[in-house]
């Protein structure tokens, strides 16, 4: 009995040191697990805590908001009006500036421009009315909301020593307190009354050089094409009226007739644009180009052009777009086909 007793003693021992050896490294280790944890969780708040301010001066407030948002920073919003409309809605300043270290979730002061603040009406008097017209379109587009200030249409137009287009009077006069939205009534030039002008010597010259003329001569003209008769060279002016100078109104028309190409080479082709252009009190610019098939762009008259019908013989390669357009805006194209007509 002595002998199984001493067994069963030295078995109980041996567990108890064993467990207490095994209690004491799974402790070690939790307790190492949990400082490694600790370590890391400090380093990666620390590493949280610090983050660079970005520049968002200039930029629009979405584009800004969402930058801020990556950095972990929020926005601290203030309004205020410039000098430009085209700077609504960007960011006119910032707080802290750009580059700067600061913590995660810090606030940046954002300054965001509302764009132009009108109290008074403008003087729009002697400028002209078609820049006038472009200012206004720009201020609407840029205000997001009901227009400020509204064109009274149709215009009114008296003659006068002025530039045709020329604004002369308007109403509510120049520096009138403003209260709400408006209705800006213009009174513009058609220039002078008796006003003459020379017409120039076309017959005889090449189509392209009596285009040259009429864009320089601010007079309205027509042209007409017949076929070459002997003796007659092609694409040539052959005839005008009224006979060249002569004083004549200043919205006379020049009546031309032109021949048409002696031959055309393999690909081309020959005819006569015609477009109704709507009436203007007064001459417009107006531009003719084509588009050659290559993507070369070829100018065939640039001309002040009042309005009627709009005729300009060419001779192009087949496929290129023929383009008018008129204050610089578009107004009508066309392609070149390989047929031969227009007259």
């Amino acid at each position: 009995m002595g002998f199984i007793k001493f067994d069963l003693d030295s078995a109980e021992t041996y567990v108890a040191n064993h467990l207490k050896l095994f209690i004491s490294m799974a402790a070690g280790i939790l307790v190492f697990v949990g400082i490694i944890a600790v370590s890391i969780f400090f380093i990666a708040v620390r590493g949280a805590e610090q983050t660079m301010v970005p520049d968002v001066r200039g930029k629009d407030l979405t584009e800004a908001l969402l930058e801020l948002q990556v950095k972990e920073l929020y926005p601290r919003l203030q309004l205020r009006y410039s000098a430009s409309s085209r700077e609504k809605g960007l960011i006119l300043e910032q707080e802290p500036g750009a580059g700067t270290i600061v913590k995660a979730g810090r606030r940046i002061r954002l300054v965001v421009s509302q764009g132009v603040m009108i109290s008074r009406v403008e003087n729009y008097t002697g400028r002209n009315i078609d820049e006038v017209r472009m200012d206004l379109q720009t201020l609407i587009a840029s205000s997001g909301g009901p227009p400020l200030i509204s064109l009274k249409e149709p215009l009114m137009y008296d003659y006068s020593g002025e530039a045709p287009g020329v604004i002369l009077s308007q109403k509510p006069e120049p520096g009138t307190d403003i209260s709400g939205p408006f209705v800006l009534e213009l009174v513009v030039s058609r220039g002078p009354e008796d006003a003459l002008v020379r017409v120039p010597g076309l017959a005889g010259l090449s189509v392209s050089e009596a285009l040259e003329q009429l864009g320089s001569s601010g007079i309205g003209f027509v042209f007409t094409l017949r076929e070459i008769r002997p003796g007659e060279q092609g694409e040539t002016v052959i005839f005008q009226d009224p006979p060249p100078g002569a004083g004549a109104p200043a919205n006379t028309t020049v009546h031309l007739t032109a021949t048409v190409p002696a031959e055309l080479s393999e690909g081309e082709a020959a005819g006569l644009f015609s477009y109704t252009i709507p009436q203007n009190p007064y001459p417009l610019a107006v531009r003719l180009e084509a588009l050659l098939p290559g993507g070369e762009r070829v100018r065939l008259i640039s001309v002040d052009f009042a309005g009627g019908e709009f005729t300009v013989p060419y001779r192009l390669p087949v496929g290129s777009v023929l383009v008018l357009s008129m204050l610089n805006r578009e107004m009508h194209r066309e392609t070149v086909g390989a047929a031969r007509g227009g007259w």
